[in-house]
């Protein structure tokens, strides 16, 4: 769904890093992969205010801030703004403007449920996915 929800910007491009490494699969090992991956490149780890609240609980977020600078969108009524609190030691936090779309697996099953049009919640190709693979559906 990520690939076809991208497909139409040349500027994103889909990994399975992630996806076929073994075992439990965290962000700094991601962002190391791809710090090695690319070592010249400027890296951003784009996160929702939800969870730049709770930045400093995840496993090694210090190593994370080595390799990439935070982009953190506002989530779910949560402006990350007034959280800049959270993260110290001279770490640029990067606030990204976006017209919130607020959506969610609930309201997708919801939408589906009630038989309505999932083009309200998802990119057509995204929604042609979920019907087509039955996603997001009661068995």
């Amino acid at each position: 769904m990520v690939r076809e929800a991208t497909l139409s910007d040349t500027r994103f491009e889909v990994s399975t890093l992630e996806i076929d490494r073994p075992g439990p699969s965290y962000a700094v090992d991601t962002v190391r992969s791809v710090r090695e991956e690319l070592p010249g490149a400027e890296l951003f780890l784009i996160i929702g205010a939800d969870q730049f609240r709770d930045f400093r609980a995840w496993r090694d977020p210090e190593e994370i801030l080595r390799h990439v600078r935070l982009a953190v969108m506002d989530r779910e009524g949560e402006s990350a703004r007034a959280m800049t609190h959270t993260i110290s030691g001279g770490h640029e936090i990067v606030f990204v403007p976006v017209r919130r779309f607020d959506v969610s697996s609930t309201f997708v099953r919801a939408a589906i449920r009630h038989g309505q049009d999932l083009g309200v919640w998802v990119l057509p190709g995204v929604a042609a996915i979920i019907e087509r693979e039955r996603l997001y559906s009661a068995p």
